[in-house]
């Protein structure tokens, strides 16, 4: 059994395992990454030998971590050792994925969805929807493009709606508000300024990840699609994605104990910073820290970096997504929008949930 596990921003890494009465038999450890001195892959490939099969990534890595300093001390290895573009870790992550604990991208075929404009209401409450549809095996891993014609801040989970949202801002730009199922900050949203999408995938994917690794692993396609807008860009962060001309985009998650994981980000186009100073407090606050009174020194929209109109750098992220992994043309199903109308009335449309963190 093989897997395989690309550090993001670093190397690839394949495990090949063979398992007998439930323990791993044989473990042989490659890839394109760098490891001094040589004889530490034959440490490695020792220590994960023996495991359980069942042994979660915190506990492979913490086996391999082991050996490699009892070699160092006992003088099996006769040089410190080092792990360029990937360690122990990715490994065990590599492991538990040839194991089929974990799934890797290429093991899903991803439906792409782009429906017209909808409510601001209606975008938060599909997240939740698809999220649950994919917990529940009625649908596969979703990438949905979001469309809207309505002004709207979405603020996260567990954000205090009036530490966050100027009531006189939102009036004046007639601004809906919309609290996330996700956690992270606000999102300032007119149609037209930003690019905003939704990946639902599946638990396994992310399987043995930290919060701050899954992030930069559901994005990584993010780096290279910007690339081919010509866009450098860079992980910032825990969950920013930034170029050196400044912050591009945020990211957000959540994470279902049925076994699915929403992950959205939101990329600054064309952003009016005037208004969105009106209607975010947070936003004054963060550049008062800063010593600055312009957005465009904080958030660097991408139109200005590609010269590219939006729907045609939304065309390319597709594109550049399709190239990557598999992927499906797909649409919203009519119980799906059912269900997300019914979250509309009963939640995201209500002031009750919109306020249930003052």
């Amino acid at each position: 059994m093989r897997g395989e596990y690309k550090v993001p921003g670093g190397k690839l890494v394949a495990a090949e395992v063979e398992v007998t009465d439930g323990v791993l038999s044989t473990v042989h450890l490659s890839g394109d990454f760098f490891l001094e001195p040589d004889s530490a892959l034959e440490v490695i490939d020792r220590a994960l030998t023996g495991q359980p099969a069942d042994a979660r990534v915190a506990e492979l890595t913490e086996a391999i971590e082991s050996a490699l300093r009892r070699a160092e001390s006992d003088g099996t290895l006769d040089e410190p050792v080092a792990m360029v573009g990937f360690g122990a870790e990715s490994v065990a992550i590599a492991v538990r994925r040839a194991l089929g604990h974990a799934t890797g991208w290429q093991d899903h075929t991803f439906e792409v969805i782009h429906p017209g404009p909808l409510p601001p209401a209606m975008l938060g409450a599909l997240d939740q929807v698809l999220t649950e549809e994919l917990a529940a095996g009625r649908r596969g891993p979703t990438l949905r493009f979001w469309e809207w014609n309505e002004r709207a801040v979405f603020i996260g989970s567990f954000q205090s709606l009036r530490n966050e949202v100027d009531p006189a801002g939102v009036a004046k730009h007639d601004v809906t508000v919309v609290r996330r199922i996700s956690g992270g900050g606000a999102m300032f949203m007119e149609a037209g300024n930003c690019i905003t999408f939704s990946l639902v995938v599946p638990a396994s994917l992310v399987d043995g990840l930290s919060f701050e690794q899954s992030y930069r692993f559901l994005d990584d396609w993010v780096i290279g699609a910007l690339g081919d807008v010509g866009v450098r860009a860079t992980f910032a962060g825990l969950n920013d994605v930034a170029s050196p001309a400044g912050k591009i985009a945020g990211s957000a998650q959540k994470r279902l104990a049925g076994g699915a994981v929403l992950h959205h980000m939101t990329m600054a186009y064309d952003i009016d910073s005037d208004k969105m100073l009106e209607v975010l407090r947070i936003g004054r606050e963060k550049l008062s820290d800063k010593g600055t009174t312009s957005a465009n020194k904080r958030v660097d929209p991408v139109r200005s970096q590609t010269g590219m109109a939006r729907a045609d750098v939304i065309a390319s992220f597709d594109a550049s997504f399709r190239a990557r992994y598999r992927a499906v043309d797909s649409a919203l199903r009519p119980e799906e929008l059912a269900r997300a109308e019914q979250l509309v009335a009963e939640k995201f449309g209500n002031p009750e949930w919109t306020a249930r963190v003052p």
